[in-house]
């Protein structure tokens, strides 16, 4: 069984002079949540689109449920649902309508999967309501419905939540958690809103200029972004000598600047602080810190911008 739904290799798409993707190596395991992380023009929706047939590499190439050819790819985006700029909505057709249109579009045999469709996305109860009529968070949630038609292993979504309010962006996260959970589908979502992303998502792929950064999964991502304490002394070098055999860890590191970041003893500062100043250590700064996706994103984009 293949580990993977999606690997690209090497997979650019240049527009005139501009790469606006450059050889990207991106995998998407089974059964996961892949939060796709970049800013506006960096690159997310072309590699969306490229996945989805609605345009074609300038090199490289990508596999999808381990199919690579023409032939192949077609067969494998059947069991691919996406939401690419917004969802296809009929406005004068209600929801049971607009599912009806799609079912036949998409050559889905049985009405059995309206019904079913709608109650898993909430909408069971809509009635005659157009769809013109509903709020926000109600067509997301149509279009999402209309993405699981056919019972997709596979879910694209490309800016599901934007223009949410607080609560339907909470109502569409517990609804994508609920299909990872219990249907077993896997999801790549791309967003901008990076702190609903970190609730969300369990795999991460952060692309900028079209350059595809950093893989790293949920747990990487906390260990990177775990809360320290940061230490400024007059003498970092006895400073180490102090957290070594006062505090007995080595769970530390020395910044080029010589300040500290201190993994543990985080809810413990008092007793570091009294460590060093026992020593007589002059600490100039001293803080309890931590980075969140979105601290985490801006200093490798920064990191990037300055090099």
């Amino acid at each position: 069984m293949n580990e993977y739904i999606l690997k690209t290799n090497q997979l650019s798409k240049k527009y005139q002079n501009k790469m606006a993707l450059n050889k990207v190596n991106l995998s998407i395991k089974k059964g996961s949540i892949y939060g796709f992380i970049g800013q506006n023009g960096a690159g997310k929706s072309t590699l969306i689109r490229l996945i989805t047939g609605l345009g074609y590499p300038t090199t490289g190439s990508f596999e999808l449920f381990g199919e690579n050819s023409e032939r192949g790819l077609i067969e494998a985006r059947k069991r691919v649902g996406t939401i690419i700029e917004g969802p296809a909505l009929y406005p004068h057709l209600t929801a049971a309508e607009n599912l009806e249109a799609h079912r036949l579009l998409k050559g889905i045999p049985g009405k059995e999967c309206i019904n079913k469709t709608l109650k898993l996305v909430g909408l069971e109860d809509t009635g005659k309501k157009k769809a013109k009529n509903f709020s926000l968070g109600m067509k997301q949630r149509l279009g999402l419905a209309i993405a699981l038609l056919g019972d997709p292993e596979f879910l694209i979504l490309d800016e599901p939540i934007n223009g949410l309010d607080p609560m339907g962006v909470v109502e569409i996260r517990e609804l994508l958690k609920k299909l990872n959970r219990e249907y077993g589908i896997t999801i790549l979502i791309s967003s901008h809103i990076l702190s609903e992303l970190h609730l969300l998502a369990t795999h991460y792929g952060i692309i900028h200029e079209g350059v595809l950064l950093e893989e790293l999964s949920l747990k990487e991502l906390d260990e990177k972004c775990k809360h320290f304490l940061h230490i400024k002394v007059d003498n970092p070098n006895k400073a180490v000598t102090v957290i070594e055999r006062s505090l007995s860890t080595q769970n530390f590191e020395v910044l080029p600047d010589g300040s500290i970041k201190l993994f543990e003893y985080v809810d413990r500062a008092r007793v570091v602080s009294k460590a060093l100043t026992s020593e007589g250590l002059i600490i100039e700064e001293f803080m309890p810190m931590g980075e969140d996706l979105e601290a985490y994103f801006t200093t490798r984009i920064g990191g990037v911008n300055r090099g």
